[in-house]
């Protein structure tokens, strides 16, 4: 018996494309209108948001060690002090050291990097080149007053960027407090969502908040130990070269390593512009190939070794994020960028395993239908 295909009208399959586009437009609008009211309502409480921001991460990584202690027979309260006043210690004695010498020398910085400009364009606009001067000119003077002005805010706070809302007084005070308490009680919080969630809901939101802690604070730690690698390795080597600014512009590094591809990259140029003016081309030439070595390193050896599949994030993802958290909320939005990004990829990843497992679970049955409807035809 031949089968009879049903021939659908024109008007309908158009129609119902349309339907399909106008629901697909009233979503894509409403999660505009969500993200909008999403980004307004963070920063109206950017100014508690930010404290605790910054004490999750710091959380993140003396929350091991405080339950360890724990385990040992600590109470909570003693585990806690002991090791937010021993990562307070060790903070404070390298600031004691290092900020004499860095304070001292972060104009010097600034105007060699400005003056290393100001080599590169006399070399570019002049023989062999002869490149255009005015363009040049233009873009090498406002990086230049760029970096002037902010030689002052590089001598003082170099090792902070807190203020932006209040004092920095009350905003370090307020993130120890805050870092204390998680250190303390953060393993309780998650029997209490389980609770207040439900069998159902519960169990998803603890299954995503240990995923993002670990991610977190595998990317702090990890990232801390390259930072240092790199802030070590250019260091020694600007020393061996005989700069006159090496610790500066090894601290330099190291902070910049935690904005990462950009942070890298302005660091790396900072160097190798003050070596140009301090120390000479030849200098300036090796350097480079330093800091290119360097970061050819973190970026295919060091990072990849130590991170492993722990951020799991494309470089396009992290350059875009980081520039978003620079341009919304500047150098601490782009320090905050990457960790935003790998949780937000985290739940995505946890939301797209629920669906294939439900796709997993469903799948057989809507199988076995279809192949009793086949049947029965």
């Amino acid at each position: 018996m031949t089968e009879k295909k049903q021939i659908r009208d024109r008007g309908v399959v158009i129609d119902e494309g349309f339907a399909t586009m106008q629901r697909w437009g009233i979503r894509i609008i409403v999660i505009a209108l969500a993200a909008v009211i999403l980004g307004l309502a963070i920063g109206k409480a950017w100014i508690v948001l930010y404290p605790v921001s910054l004490a999750l991460i710091v959380s993140t990584v003396l929350a091991p060690p405080a339950a360890w202690l724990r385990s040992k027979g600590w109470p909570s309260a003693l585990a806690a002090a002991v090791i937010v006043v021993g990562f307070l210690g060790i903070v404070v004695g390298i600031i004691a050291v290092l900020t004499p010498q860095v304070a001292g020398q972060a104009g010097e910085v600034a105007t060699g990097a400005s003056d290393g400009l100001q080599k590169i364009r006399d070399y570019v606009t002049g023989e062999p080149l002869n490149l255009s001067d005015s363009q040049i000119t233009s873009a090498i003077s406002a990086v230049q007053d760029k970096l002037t002005a902010s030689a002052a805010t590089i001598s003082s706070g170099i090792f902070s960027t807190l203020g932006a809302a209040t004092s920095a007084i009350v905003n370090l005070v307020l993130i120890l407090m805050l870092t204390f308490f998680f250190v303390k009680d953060g393993h309780k919080f998650l029997p209490w969502i389980t609770i207040l969630g439900g069998r159902r809901a519960g169990n998803h939101l603890v299954e995503l908040l240990e995923r993002t802690w670990d991610t977190l604070g595998g990317f702090i730690r990890t990232q801390s130990l390259v930072a240092l690698i790199d802030a070590v390795i250019i260091g020694a080597g600007l020393a061996i070269l005989g700069s006159p600014l090496a610790i500066p512009l090894a601290v330099l590094t190291f902070f910049g390593a935690y904005i990462p591809i950009i942070g890298a990259f302005v660091s790396g140029g900072i160097a190798v512009l003050v070596t140009l003016v301090t120390n000479g081309p030849k200098d300036a030439l090796i350097a480079l190939i330093i800091v290119v070595a360097v970061q050819q390193l973190e970026g295919n050896v060091l990072s990849p070794m130590l991170q492993g599949k722990n951020m799991n994030l494309h470089p396009a993802v992290v350059l875009l994020s980081v520039t978003g958290g620079g341009t919304l909320f500047g150098v601490t939005g782009a320090f905050l960028a990457v960790p935003v990004a790998a949780t937000i990829a985290e739940i995505l990843r946890y939301t797209n395993e629920q669906i294939d497992d439900s796709v997993s679970v469903f799948a057989p049955k809507e199988d076995a239908m279809a192949a009793e409807e086949h049947d029965r035809d």
